[in-house]
């Protein structure tokens, strides 16, 4: 299946095909430095191709060559993980590595968007969810529907940005891989910051009111419009979770949601 972009871009495999639910992945070399050729016939992940080749290396891994199909990216080799991090003791100090790699991505750039999926279209699953399923899932959707009613400035969001997706790239710094390439307001982005279901913190007492003035200090955003990305995003995130039969993931995701809603009060 690489076998078109190992000949047309001269890569050499490095390591073991990954396949997910929407790509396929393969280490390889290029010109001899490690790199990732990604494959996918998903929209979102088409549309983060051509955002990662849009940030060109500012916050974001850098792109050595890509099309409507595939995109071929640096590559980390770094055994430091933002999880693992967090996990370890270091969850606020993990946060602020994160916001400041999303802040670099949400910087303005003086040429033309690439194509971008919009905030309203990405919400689209959870007011049907909301319908059918109600309690806090419908507090979700209330509060996701006033903010996509009245946006503040939007920018060029990554979309699915967790520990996971912020790499070390040595004296490069921190950066992000794995882009959906939205469009809209920047709080949507820091949102799973306090909801990746991977972070088995979440929901402990006291995480959510602790990283709520750290990520504020960092992005300059305001505490309660934060909250009310993180109510929306955990609402669509356990919206996807039910759609997958996946209850307890889903049950995580509406914990969190409403320890952001007692915030909210």
């Amino acid at each position: 299946m690489f076998e078109p972009y190992l000949s047309r871009w001269s890569l050499t495999p490095d390591g073991q095909p990954i396949v997910t639910h929407s790509s396929k992945l393969l280490p390889v070399l290029w010109r001899g430095k490690p790199a990732m050729l990604k494959m996918s016939e998903d929209e979102a992940e088409r549309a983060g191709g051509a955002v990662l080749d849009w940030w060109d290396g500012k916050g974001a891994a850098r792109v050595y060559a890509h099309d409507s199909h595939a995109v071929l990216m640096e590559r980390s080799l770094s055994r430091q993980s933002l999880l693992k991090m967090a996990h370890g003791g270091m969850d606020d100090e993990a946060t602020r590595i994160i916001c400041r790699a999303v802040n670099a991505l949400h910087a303005p750039h003086q040429k033309p968007l690439p194509a971008l999926i919009p905030l309203d279209r990405w919400f689209r699953e959870l007011a049907p969810a909301a319908a059918a399923h109600g309690g806090t899932l419908a507090d979700c959707d209330r509060v996701a529907r006033t903010l996509l009613a009245e946006p503040q400035p939007a920018a060029v969001l990554h979309g699915d940005i967790h520990h996971s997706n912020i790499l070390d790239f040595g004296e490069d710094g921190w950066l992000a891989i794995d882009p959906k390439g939205l469009y809209g307001e920047r709080g949507f982005d820091f949102a799973n910051t306090f909801a990746n279901e991977d972070l088995d913190i979440i929901a402990a007492p006291g995480r959510l009111q602790r990283q709520l003035p750290i990520v504020s200090a960092e992005t300059g955003l305001e505490p309660r419009r934060l909250l009310q990305w993180i109510v929306a995003y955990s609402g669509l995130s356990a919206a996807w979770f039910m759609g997958d039969a996946s209850t307890e993931s889903a049950e995580l995701q509406l914990t969190v949601a409403r320890i952001a809603l007692g915030e909210l009060g």
